[in-house]
């Protein structure tokens, strides 16, 4: 399960308990022969904050109480923190791995600061309207798992988001799902949940023009954003 943002020193207790279980549980329930979930069970996910910027969760490391309190709890859990000049170094590394992982796979990675932003559009990773992942898209996204796993030292959230057909509350439910789904498939390759928060934007937060098929098709997408942890 997706878990609640931490509050307290006894959710980060709680938080170092989970990152000893076995990474895959709950999340799917039946495996093809390469270790890719076929079936996704319903998954809840904890709310984060979004910015407007173009489209990505923004602002996150703001200073806001909320991100403090998971960022310590994180810490505290046995989740080392990164300062000055190896936070740069440390997602310079990342962000190349990432790159070269999903080279010619229709990823798009881009970098604000020391924050990485990956692109993942609804056209490689979900049929329309649905929120089950797509099978080809499994090999694309076991290589942004394995970085994710590999750089630990990081925060990420999953936000969904959607074109501007359809009612508020289909894109906010159908945004949400998909991100839950992509988050879900992530901790069932090994990345561990409690670094992840998952969010529904639905048609909130477009970056091209909703009146035309292209625009349309580039804002339903799912971003992830990895953030690094920061003494």
């Amino acid at each position: 399960m997706i878990r609640s943002a931490p509050r307290n020193v006894a959710l980060a207790l709680m938080t170092a308990a989970a990152l000893t279980a076995c990474a895959t549980g709950g999340s799917y329930v039946q495996s093809d022969p390469y270790g890719n979930p076929t079936q996704q069970q319903n998954k809840t996910g904890r709310n984060a904050l979004i910015g407007t910027a173009v489209g990505v969760a923004a602002g996150l490391l703001s200073g806001n109480s909320a991100t403090e309190r998971r960022q310590h709890a994180m810490i505290g859990a046995g989740i080392g923190a990164l300062s000055g000049a190896a936070i740069g170094q440390y997602q310079d590394r990342q962000e190349r791995a990432l790159r070269e992982r999903t080279a010619n796979t229709g990823i798009d990675v881009s970098r604000d600061g020391d924050n990485l932003t990956l692109n993942l559009p609804d056209g490689i990773t979900f049929d329309f309207g649905k929120s089950t992942l797509k099978p080809q898209f499994y090999g694309s996204l076991n290589g942004v798992a394995s970085t994710l796993a590999e750089y630990n030292q990081t925060m990420i959230e999953v936000v969904g988001h959607t074109d501007s057909i359809g009612s508020d509350a289909v894109n906010n439910r159908l945004s949400k799902e998909r991100a839950d789904s992509v988050a879900a498939y992530l901790t069932a390759q090994g990345v561990q949940s409690a670094r992840i928060e998952t969010l529904g934007a639905g048609k909130a937060y477009p970056i091209a023009d909703n009146s035309t098929d292209a625009g349309r098709a580039q804002n339903r997408r799912v971003e992830i954003r990895v953030i690094p942890l920061r003494q």
